[in-house]
């Protein structure tokens, strides 16, 4: 007996474009357009997962820095200090700090500073 593929075909076709949704013009509407659309943004979103690592953690340095200058000091400098007054906080919660607790954010730079 011989197998049909017609519901498979139909199924993964709707797959498909269901993903291309939203796609401008015809990469939401023609399935060979629209597979090709499909694979190239699986590309974009999983190399996109990556640079959002690096983008967060410069933005996380941008916020430091800016919060230690207005301290009078350097982000190498602060950077350096908690690493020899043996204070580990990493850059995500240095950063939270800087931007919502400035009080708090000042006072870990005045203990650097004393501790050079």
């Amino acid at each position: 007996m011989r197998v049909k593929r017609a519901v498979n075909g139909v199924k993964k076709r709707r797959k498909i474009l269901k993903l291309a949704k939203g796609y401008r013009a015809t990469k939401s509407k023609l399935y060979r357009v629209a597979r090709q659309q499909v694979m190239k943004s699986g590309q974009y979103a999983y190399v996109g997962r990556k640079l959002k690592k690096r983008d967060m953690r410069s933005l996380w340095i941008t916020r430091i820095n800016a919060a230690c200058r207005t301290n009078g000091i350097t982000y190498s400098t602060f950077v350096n200090g908690l690493k020899k007054a043996n204070i580990n906080l990493n850059r995500k919660v240095l950063a939270d700090m800087a931007v919502t607790d400035k009080e708090a954010f000042t006072k870990l730079v005045n203990q650097i500073k004393e501790a050079k």
